[in-house]
């Protein structure tokens, strides 16, 4: 009876033995897996989550930089005064428009590029390089080849009175100062949408193309049919994406216009700027920053359901 018992109680010894081991091993990966995770998670505590609820906490206050007292609570007053401010319901205007103006022309536009350069030619490599040089460039270092080109001996006037045209005063005038951000704008954001728009474009499977054809589809059907559904998984991350980054315009205003002519080119966010670092009210340039942060989530969201199709 013992030398069958001693058996069993060494069986069990080392089952009890080899499941220790087995949970050490897995709480070492676990600790190193956290070892690796640690550093990128403290960066967003300390530089990203903490910086958005000090600005909460801001919103809620009075407080300017220069004062020797500490932020005044106010509550909502800030939003509330949001309301009745003309200055930023202008902005809003110009930020609205500004995104209508770029959004619809970029991404028609990089679509057609996505479309030419998914065909095999020569060279087709180095055009797409082309393409998307403007993306890889500092959107201030653009804005300022910008400013040049419109400056009154600028490359656009030269054209113009090569022409035999008047010169333009671009930036200068009410009616033209927005258009004349918002094309330098769409030149900026081609690339960057064309080489998604071309990772879209093949990832749709030949097959159905060539299905297509056998069943007669013509050029135009097998875009519409085959094409844009087949994108708009891509289309959609476009599109959200073009509206976050075009509603925080705020460096090609800043090099172009300043906001000028009277206020025709000042987005929400360079009123936000102006507010905090101009006016030193904090409080308020932090209400406008909440504003503007729930206005692109709903607008983006709005365009992600609208292209994608899903429903509520």
């Amino acid at each position: 009876m013992a030398a069958v018992t001693a058996p069993a109680a060494g069986t069990a010894s080392a089952a009890a033995e080899g499941r220790r081991d087995r949970r050490s091993r897995r709480n070492r990966t676990r600790w190193i897996g956290v070892a690796f995770v640690a550093p990128a998670a403290l960066y967003l505590l300390v530089f990203q989550l903490v910086p958005v609820l000090y600005g909460v906490a801001l919103s809620l206050t009075e407080y300017s930089p220069l004062s020797r007292g500490a932020p005044r609570p106010v509550g909502l007053a800030n939003y509330a005064a949001l309301l009745d401010d003309p200055e930023f319901g202008q902005a809003l205007l110009v930020t609205g428009r500004y995104v209508l103006m770029v959004l619809p022309l970029t991404v028609a536009i990089a679509l057609g590029l996505a479309l030419l350069a998914n065909r095999p030619f020569r060279g087709v490599g180095a055009f797409r390089s082309a393409l998307y040089v403007p993306h890889i460039v500092s959107l201030t270092v653009v804005s300022m080849v910008w400013l040049w080109m419109y400056s009154p001996d600028g490359l656009f006037n030269e054209w113009l009175t090569g022409l035999g045209l008047p010169e333009q005063r671009w930036l200068l005038q009410e009616d033209s100062a927005l258009a004349a951000a918002s094309a330098m704008r769409v030149w900026k954001a081609l690339g960057s949408n064309m080489v998604l728009l071309l990772a879209g474009l093949q990832g749709i499977p030949r097959e159905l193309y060539e299905a297509a054809s056998m069943d007669g589809a013509g050029a135009w059907n097998r875009f519409r049919y085959v094409t844009l559904p087949g994108l708009r998984p891509m289309l959609t991350y476009v599109v959200a994406m073009d509206i976050v980054y075009l509603a925080q315009g705020f460096a090609e205003i800043y090099v172009l216009t300043q906001g000028g002519p009277l206020g025709s080119t000042t987005t929400v966010n360079y009123l936000i700027y102006t507010e905090a670092f101009q006016y030193n009210s904090f409080g308020s340039a932090s209400a406008m920053a909440f504003v503007l942060f729930a206005l692109i989530v709903s607008f983006s969201g709005l365009a992600v359901r609208g292209i994608s199709g899903r429903k509520s």
